[in-house]
């Protein structure tokens, strides 16, 4: 009889229309790959080498001010630049479709740091210190969205140098853009074509399947779930998703930002339990796009996609079949939510 738990099997993704291969047999395979360096944190709460601790000279000649709790800035080596002439290549065979096609974009981007102690994370950081982060998150994708070319915000952290995090200062990043990104394109057609074939969201009826089920999730609270989804990519990836169905952080009442910062605190400090390291990952809000088109069926949640795969060590490689094929996994979903649901965090 065919089990998910021993049997190689392919899993769908509906919210990008992707599949996933999971390996379960494989993981009792040796390991004789690479294995990383697990330095100590032993950071001062204060660095004045630092430049995002408060009051230190960045690389760009601006001083930070003494801030005490969140600091935004724009990014003084960003990605993408407001100001950029416009200007289009397209070349080839293919009418209206050309094969060498290049256009100008804007972006805004910008740092938020969360704290100004320097020896913290969010994992560490208090229930209230995280929802003036959450209130900072609202304000900037309000802010951003605001600009009228600005088509979408993305809200998102990389923590640890294995994430190429180049400060381990508390801090994330905001872009606007002009543009749809590509990931998050793909899940906003899909979210639009679920509510118009169903008039619900499907991230709505997906936590009602994984809330009956219980197997993959890790923990919850009144307005927040979080949980290993069905069609996790990475060992211990993890979604946060709002119980009601709002399109961003914005429409969040006071009572959910609270509820948010508590599970992000709550899911961070278990990923910095299982290793017992601070525990890199990729982090980033998913929300509905700020062009001013209606987006009915937006539901807010975020993605963690941590690296880690059997230690504090051993990392996953996105490597041959993962790039010219489609992504594989060895530890199973439910393996990785029973995991890290199981831990018994220190008070």
């Amino acid at each position: 009889m065919f089990s998910r738990s021993d049997h190689p099997h392919r899993r769908y993704n509906p919210l990008t229309n992707e599949w996933v291969v999971v390996s379960p047999h494989r993981t009792k395979r040796p390991w004789l790959g690479q294995v990383e360096s697990t330095p100590p944190d032993t950071r001062p709460a204060y660095d004045p080498q630092c430049y995002l601790c408060p009051g230190n000279p960045r690389a760009g000649g601006v001083s930070n001010p003494p801030y005490s709790g969140t600091f935004v800035f724009e990014n003084d080596f960003a990605a993408l630049l407001p100001d950029v002439p416009s200007g289009e290549l397209a070349e080839g065979l293919a009418p209206g479709a050309p094969l060498l096609h290049a256009v100008a974009e804007r972006g805004i981007c910008r740092v938020l740091c969360y704290s100004p102690r320097h020896d913290l994370a969010m994992p560490q950081l208090s229930p209230a210190e995280l929802r003036a982060v959450v209130d900072a998150w609202a304000e900037q994708y309000q802010e951003l969205g605001a600009v009228g070319w600005v088509r979408h915000v993305l809200i998102f952290e990389n923590r640890g140098a294995m994430m190429g995090a180049s400060n381990p200062h508390p801090h994330g990043q905001i872009w606007g853009t002009s543009f749809l990104p590509g990931v998050f394109a793909r899940e906003h057609q899909r979210q639009l074509a679920y509510y118009s074939a169903h008039g619900r969201t499907l991230l709505s009826d997906y936590l009602a399947l994984e809330l009956e089920r219980g197997e993959r999730l890790v923990c919850a609270n009144e307005h927040f779930v979080a949980l290993v989804p069905f069609w996790a990519v990475w060992p211990f990836e993890t979604m946060v998703i709002a119980r009601r169905p709002v399109a961003s952080i914005p429409e969040l009442e006071s009572a959910e930002r609270d509820s948010l910062a508590t599970i992000l605190q709550q899911l961070t400090a278990r990923y910095d339990a299982l290793f017992q390291v601070a525990f890199p990952y990729s982090m980033g809000f998913h929300q509905a796009p700020t062009d001013g088109q209606p987006a009915p069926g937006w539901h807010l949640h975020a993605h963690f996609l941590p690296p880690l795969l059997r230690s504090a060590t051993v990392r996953k490689f996105m490597v041959g079949f993962e790039l010219m094929g489609e992504p594989q996994r060895d530890i199973t979903p439910e393996q990785a939510a029973a995991r890290l649901r199981e831990l018994s965090l220190q008070p």
